[in-house]
């Protein structure tokens, strides 16, 4: 490795937020007028950024169309344009900031920050109390969210978790308090064996903490697998080879296989060059000599991954890296949604492309999957069935687990990019639903 890559290795953290927007935005070529529309959409939605993401994952050169700077960095028409250009009208006179904040939650409320109420649907209750920061949707799974683990080290423009990070206290989902709920939640549901810890990015929470965390986990025998959501392999690969704590934290890794119980990171890899870097390399070695899995996933988004030639490029060289495929997602409902989303229809067809490029070892995924209130509907394809095109579609995960599997058929719509705009081809009502199709919202 020559000196400036062991130099860029051993640099620490340092975030870019929405105050260095104006200066990084004219580093990528773009006139005042627009890097003031960008500034607007950023006091809307989440921008923050890094330095390993600046230097070593952008093209400047390409950018503003390179598809890590769009990946990163707010665009202008990702909102409503009279919402644009009245919050850049404030910027532009230099509002209180009060009025900025009220005119941006205003837009936010407009952007479904939690779909179909998802949040409330999946939050279990216990002798009678909401417990806070944990979702349970699926018999096997559940979802805690530690306080200290509610930001992440950059932030995807695509993220449907985006209302995790706007300042926004009624919109984040977080556990106030210790494990020990989590623990006691367990204990009253033996039929759960996998705890997934998420957020944000439980990776940005030091190996102390996490551990904290972790540690009682390791002792309740009905837990099988402990997953770790984050994006950290992608935007701070350090984290695992030379931040303070990198040491620590694989020996955690390795604490959690010794027990017995399986340790995956569920880890988000949006583009392939994500995987290119050096650094990168090392830290999934590192982490892999643990004992530990890599599952990777991620959304299809339009204009920074919608092509079978990047899947197969990323599905091929994170089989390379001993990493397993998982999943291919559809964007969600929230958020920015209609600028990234793909349809349905070419959703399918990329995957497909891609799929039948790749050699067995990489067909673990699956996909194109949408993360739904009934649950993980997967588009198997278009087919013809009793004189009529449709969809065919199954479930991959349920909250009914008696509808895992279990083939299911909407009317083809070329324009449909989400469940809800789909109509049941047979019958009135889909399987998952209790009422007819027409009288039940499906959430994203």
């Amino acid at each position: 490795m020559d000196t400036t890559q062991t130099t860029s290795m051993k640099r620490g953290f340092r975030a870019f937020t929405a105050r260095h927007l104006d200066q990084l935005t004219a580093r990528a070529g773009l006139p005042p007028d627009e890097r003031l529309a960008v500034r607007a959409v950023a006091e809307v939605l989440p921008f923050r950024t890094n330095n390993y993401v600046v230097d070593e994952l952008i093209d400047w050169s390409s950018a503003p169309d390179d598809p890590i700077y769009r990946l990163m960095f707010p665009q202008k028409d990702m909102l409503p344009e009279e919402d644009v250009a009245h919050i850049a009208g404030l910027l532009r006179r230099a509002a209180p900031q009060h009025e900025v904040q009220q005119a941006a939650h205003r837009v936010r409320m407009r952007l479904n920050p939690h779909p179909a109420g998802q949040v409330q649907l999946n939050s279990p209750v216990m002798d009678g109390h909401v417990l806070e920061g944990m979702q349970h949707k699926y018999r096997e799974t559940v979802l805690f969210f530690p306080r200290q683990g509610q930001t992440c080290h950059a932030y995807c423009t695509y993220c449907f978790r985006w209302p995790q990070f706007v300042g926004e206290p009624g919109l984040r989902i977080a556990a106030d308090g210790g494990v020990q709920a989590l623990v006691d939640y367990l204990l009253a549901h033996p039929e759960v064996t996998n705890v997934l810890i998420t957020g944000g990015d439980a990776m940005i929470m030091s190996a102390s903490v996490l551990r904290q965390y972790v540690e009682p986990l390791l002792a309740l025998g009905q837990i099988e697998s402990v997953r770790v959501g984050t994006k950290a392999l992608a935007f701070w690969p350090r984290k695992f080879v030379t931040d303070p704590d990198a040491a620590d934290l694989l020996a955690l890794f390795e604490q959690v296989v010794r027990s017995g119980k399986n340790l995956a990171l569920m880890a988000h890899f949006s583009h392939p060059r994500e995987l290119e870097t050096p650094i990168v390399e090392q830290a999934i070695a590192r982490i892999r000599s643990t004992g530990a899995v890599v599952r990777t996933q991620a959304p299809l988004i339009r204009s920074i991954n919608d092509s079978p030639e990047v899947w197969e490029s990323m599905w091929r060289r994170q089989v390379r890296l001993g990493m397993v495929p998982y999943y291919m997602f559809v964007e969600r409902d929230t958020g920015p949604a209609d600028y990234f989303a793909v349809p349905l229809v070419r959703a399918h067809e990329i995957f497909r492309g891609a799929y039948a490029a790749v050699s067995g070892l990489a067909r673990t995924v699956r996909g194109p999957s949408m993360s739904t209130t009934a649950g993980k509907v997967c588009v198997d394809g278009v087919a013809e069935l009793a004189g009529r095109k449709v969809f065919a579609l199954h479930l991959i995960q349920a909250r009914d687990p008696d509808l895992v599997g279990k083939p299911f058929y909407a009317e083809y719509d070329p324009a449909a990019v989400w469940l809800s705009d789909l109509k049941p081809a047979f019958g009135d009502r889909f399987p998952f639903e209790e009422s007819p199709a027409r009288e039940v919202s499906v959430g994203r």
